[in-house]
């Protein structure tokens, strides 16, 4: 089980790394979104943007809950991105539009970035202004700035297109005032993330870890991200399913989740809990975690059991991985969501119903990703076998009379930059 050294040394990398050729980050400027970002930028603002800057969803391969715990987590970012085209303004105000999947433009409130506080902004409009609020309140001189987001991560699915916003909004901000991202005087990608994860638990309200933020800004293609929460150390690990003939098949099941109304806070509640019952500074820190479960009451004995245990298979995947079994880390991928379902109990119906017929059709592994209550899951597959697989979930969502889900190939890809 993980210990308070589990895991040392086996990084080999920090995560604030330099770009390096073949693996740097940003898709480039020929990406649908940033073309319609800066498109409609044009049209909104009548001149170009100064620049266009972007950022990625992400897949949790394994690791989950276990961030704000300390520990240790495996994501990869996906294709899709957030996209936001920006030019300077003077006058110290952030205005924000965004293009809608009618190709219409939706513009929120303008905001005074020296006097902007959390409660001031709601729904997706406090996601950039949030972001301008934590750069402000960081040291950031920012006079305003014009944004125009296009995006196509897909939103409720847990594969934080908010995160995505929010780290697209930053960069942008940031190269607005001359402190572009990997640029000596800027924070470091690592950084960022943390005035990101500001932004969310102390703007929005959302209690999150720093999965998704690093996740966003540090991946790079073709591999997932190692990484150890408590350290701030990580290792990009090769994970390319498609040369061992698999694929991570993604299953957005629509069932909206919103982790700011979920149980997502109760559940890290309660892991605070259990910490400060044992001593310790995080669950991350036990080493005989029997003797903890003796030590808790009855009602936070799961949620330790699964933090616990969840950290062991993150180290067993890296493992697998560096060693080329990447055929081999299914079992791990379903134990993690019957621990999610199980002692976190934090997956549903929808969730359920795809990991089992996924499973079902043959699936090497499969599980629910996210802080669960809806949104996706993934199953690990023979390339061959994927049609069968897809039709085996939809088949079991009909079967339910659930809203057919919408299924993909998730495919590691480059993190945050800028495009334009």
């Amino acid at each position: 089980m993980s210990g308070s050294n589990a895991g040392r040394g086996v990084f080999t990398e920090s995560a604030n790394q330099s770009a390096r050729p073949g693996n740097t980050w940003g898709p480039g400027p020929q990406t649908p979104v940033v073309q319609k970002a800066a498109k409609a930028f044009t049209e909104l603002h009548g001149h170009a943007p100064a620049g266009v800057w972007s950022a990625p969803g992400r897949v949790n391969l394994i690791g989950e809950h276990t961030d704000y715990n300390n520990g240790f987590v495996a994501p990869f970012a996906l294709p899709h991105r957030a996209a936001v085209a920006a030019s300077p303004r003077t006058d110290g105000v952030l205005t924000v539009a965004t293009l809608g999947d009618d190709g219409q433009l939706q513009a929120a409130d303008p905001v005074v970035i020296a006097s902007v506080a959390p409660g001031d902004v709601s729904g997706w409009a406090a996601y950039p202004a949030g972001v301008a609020w934590s750069l402000r309140e960081h040291g950031i001189d920012l006079s305003g700035a014009d944004l125009v987001v296009s995006g196509n991560v897909p939103t409720g699915a847990g594969l934080s297109s908010s995160h995505a916003l929010e780290c697209a909004t930053a960069l942008a901000l940031l190269g607005l005032a001359g402190r572009e991202v990997d640029q000596p005087g800027t924070p470091t990608r690592p950084e960022i993330a943390r005035l990101v994860q500001r932004t969310e638990n102390d703007f929005v309200g959302a209690m999150t870890g720093l999965l998704d933020q690093t996740a966003s800004l540090c991946c790079v293609a073709g591999h997932v991200l190692f990484l150890d929460v408590r350290s701030g150390e990580s290792e990009q690990v090769p994970f390319d399913a498609e040369a061992a003939g698999l694929e991570v098949l993604v299953i957005d099941t629509r069932a909206k989740h919103a982790l700011v109304d979920s149980g997502y806070g109760e559940r890290r509640r309660g892991c605070e809990q259990a910490a400060s019952l044992l001593g310790l500074p995080s669950l991350r820190e036990i080493t005989d975690l029997d003797a903890a479960l003796d030590a808790l009451p009855t009602e936070l004995k799961p949620l330790v059991r699964h933090v616990v245990t969840e950290n062991a298979r993150v180290l067993s995947v890296v493992g697998k991985l560096k060693s080329g079994r990447l055929d081999q880390i299914g079992p791990e991928l379903t134990a993690s969501h019957l621990s999610l379902r199980d002692d976190y109990q934090v997956s549903c119906l929808e969730l359920d119903v795809a990991v089992d017929a996924a499973l079902s059709a043959g699936a090497l592994g499969a599980r629910m990703i996210g802080g669960g209550f809806g949104g996706s899951a993934i199953a690990l597959v023979h390339a061959s076998s994927r049609p069968a697989v897809e039709q085996a979930v939809l088949d079991a969502y009909a079967a339910h009379s659930l809203t057919p889900p919408r299924l993909f190939v998730g495919v590691p890809s480059p993190g945050a930059g800028r495009d334009e």
